[in-house]
């Protein structure tokens, strides 16, 4: 899985992305302290423990580098950065059964907004899944020769680990 760039100086306007999670009744911001036992369950529960783990770096930064998309009080979404490296996004999730309806986005431009206020130009999203969601939504494109990326280390494992 390869990682992508996003140019953090040509994003493109992110209040329609904001209102189509708003329509959806999700509300996203930011991780507050009080967040991280909530975030870390909802990540292990949906995403595993190693997203878990991750994940919970967000609340080692001040401000917390990761934003939630809530409906009706509950975790329904995440998303982090500077978590894994600096000036990397990710990891980030929605719970399957609301997936489809803009949140993933949202919760994508929060971070790419706050990363560039950081003061980023550009932002890497490492070992990429979707990434034509990536492509479409930010703008974002492989970096060739990426393959491999930060992740191998735990690929190394995980492969001594198997039977």
């Amino acid at each position: 899985m390869p990682d992508m760039l996003v140019r953090l100086y040509d994003l493109p306007d992110p209040l329609p992305f904001f209102k189509r999670a708003e329509d959806a009744g999700v509300a996203v911001r930011r991780a507050e302290p009080w967040d991280r036992m909530r975030l870390r369950a909802f990540a292990r529960e949906h995403f595993g423990d190693l997203w878990a783990v991750e994940a919970d770096r967000c609340f080692h930064h001040t401000p917390i580098t990761g934003y939630l998309a809530v409906l009706d009080g509950e975790i329904a979404g995440f998303a982090v950065y500077e978590c894994t490296r600096r000036d990397y996004f990710g990891p980030t999730g929605v719970r399957e059964d609301l997936r489809g309806q803009g949140i993933g986005a949202a919760l994508l431009l929060r971070c790419m907004e706050s990363m560039q206020e950081a003061g980023y130009a550009y932002a890497i999203i490492g070992g990429v899944g979707p990434a034509a969601f990536y492509e479409k939504t930010v703008g974002a494109f492989v970096i060739p020769g990426s393959e491999i990326g930060v992740y191998q280390p735990l690929f190394d494992i995980r492969s001594k680990e198997s039977p």
